[in-house]
Formats: structure tokens, sequence, C-alpha cells
């Protein structure tokens, strides 16, 4: 499985990348971002909207994943927020289409797992998968995700929902 490494998105790398400003982002960032990032504006919109309104949101989301030794971003990653209330947080992650099948999406979920699991404050990760994304379906199976019902997301449509213990969940509760 490749190595993954992410790199938290500034307020001022988010910007560029809505703007569609690559080199500023990159600069930004630190790292040389790709174009697919770009192509997600809507989504740093949205996660900028987040950081605004909670600061301390910035630590969980919006993230580069950048492959290690090559240092070429394959995709984002991150959650859609911090713990909620009852310690969950939801995982999220795309892979830039140039770079799927090769395993990068697994690697950032193992990755996503190790941080979550790492954090006293959550006790259990959650996926929303579309029951047609047979990727993400496949990405998840061995990670311990259990299906535990169905939402109605505005811009997906129906989705699966999926929950995974925390590793320290048994030690914190």
């Amino acid at each position: 499985m490749p190595d993954i490494r992410f790199v938290q998105l500034s307020p001022a790398a988010l910007t560029a990348l809505i703007d569609g400003d690559l080199a500023a982002a990159s600069a930004a960032a630190g790292t040389p971002l790709g174009p697919y990032l770009v192509d997600e504006a809507w989504l740093w919109q949205v996660r900028l909207d987040d950081i605004r309104a909670d600061p301390a949101a910035a630590e969980w989301i919006a993230r580069a994943a950048v492959a290690e030794p090559e240092g070429v971003t394959v995709g984002h990653g991150g959650f859609h927020g911090p713990p909620d209330a009852d310690g969950v947080v939801e995982v999220a992650y795309s892979v830039a289409p140039e770079h799927r099948r090769q395993g990068y999406a697994k690697a950032m979920l193992r990755s996503l797992l190790e941080r979550a699991d790492a954090d006293p404050r959550v006790s259990a990760v959650r996926a929303s998968i579309r029951p047609d994304n047979v990727g993400s379906r496949a990405t998840i199976a061995g990670f311990g995700f259990r299906k535990i019902g169905e939402q109605w997301d505005p811009e997906d449509g129906l989705e699966d929902v999926y929950l995974r213990p925390a590793a320290g969940a048994a030690r914190k509760g």
C-alpha cells in the first residue's frame, strides 16, 4: 500500500484553490498541488466556511493527500468536521482520476483512521457511501466498518451509512 502524507490546506490555500490559482495554492500549502484540487473548488468553499465558523475544525478537514516518496498530490482527504457530541467523525477522501485504482484511497483511509484512533475524543468513524459506489465500498472493506443504516444526502441521494468503532473506544468508555 502506498504511503500518504496529508498537508493541511490553510484558508489562504483554500481561497487560492477557489480562485483557480494553483500556483498560489501550492505556495500557501508548501507543496505542489494538482489540478484536481482546483476542480473541487465547490468543496473548498464549504470547508473555508466551516473553518470560519469553527477555527478548530481546520485540524480535521481540508487536506491534500501527497503520495510519498514521490511527493505527488493524488487527491484529498479528511473528515467532515471535528468529533460530534458522541465522539463520531465522518471520513471523506477523493482520489484524482489519473491516480485511481492504485491503492491511494485505501492508503488515505488507513491514515485517516490512524488519526481518528489516536484522538481520545473519537469514539467511532462514520462513512456514508452511495449504494452504487462499488469503489468506495471496496475501499472500506477490511477496516471494520459495519452498515448501520441509510440516509438521504441532498447532493448524493441515497447513501448507506457505515460505522467503525475507534481503536481506543473500548479503553475510553
